[in-house]
């Protein structure tokens, strides 16, 4: 095979399984568990007691599956709170946490985080290593300087930027570019 043959299969294979990825993103949202789908067929039935029969059924069914964790329910607040806490950190879509592409702009999304810094040293290039008191690690990527050093008890605002970028105000001065390690 010569050399120019391989430098192109290379992406080609390389590529694939991330082509295929994205396609599959892009599909419908996940089916969903076949409990709740027995729940909700039961609506359907007209006599009165095998309704109610079968409410029973799928109920029972329903709750040894969340017991079991084959089914894990959430609410809209929880779904905020799990956002806000993995705000920054590069994850993959998540269907219970949005994941579609029309949940970009839905109200649950989260675009600023405010806490508290627990801890801040520089790495040896001279950027901000910022330790939040809720456990999250934020690292400058810029070479933007801070007037003061960060301190234990400041109060810290990050919001989210362009492209992915975030930006962090650290006792209300000026803001630099971090990333979340953590």
């Amino acid at each position: 095979m010569t050399r120019r043959l391989r430098l192109l299969l290379i992406p080609l294979l390389v590529g694939a399984p991330a082509l295929a990825l994205a396609q599959r993103s892009g599909d419908s949202p996940p089916p969903r568990p076949e409990s709740f789908e027995a729940l909700v067929r039961c609506r359907a039935i007209t006599e009165d007691a095998a309704r109610l029969a079968c409410f029973d059924r799928a109920v029972a069914a329903l709750q040894a599956a969340q017991e079991r964790r084959d089914v894990v329910m959430v609410d809209r607040q929880q779904v905020r709170e799990g956002r806000r806490r993995l705000f920054g950190l590069a994850l993959p879509r998540i269907p219970i946490f949005g994941g579609g592409d029309d949940d970009e702009r839905d109200e649950d999304q989260v675009d600023t985080v405010e806490g508290v810094v627990a801890s801040a040293s520089q790495d040896g290039l001279g950027h901000w290593v910022v330790a939040l008191q809720d456990g999250a690690v934020w690292m400058q990527v810029d070479n933007n300087t801070l007037a003061l050093r960060p301190r234990a008890g400041q109060r810290v605002v990050i919001n989210r930027g362009a492209l992915g970028s975030f930006m962090m105000r650290v006792n209300n001065q000026p803001g630099i570019r971090v990333r979340r390690s953590r």
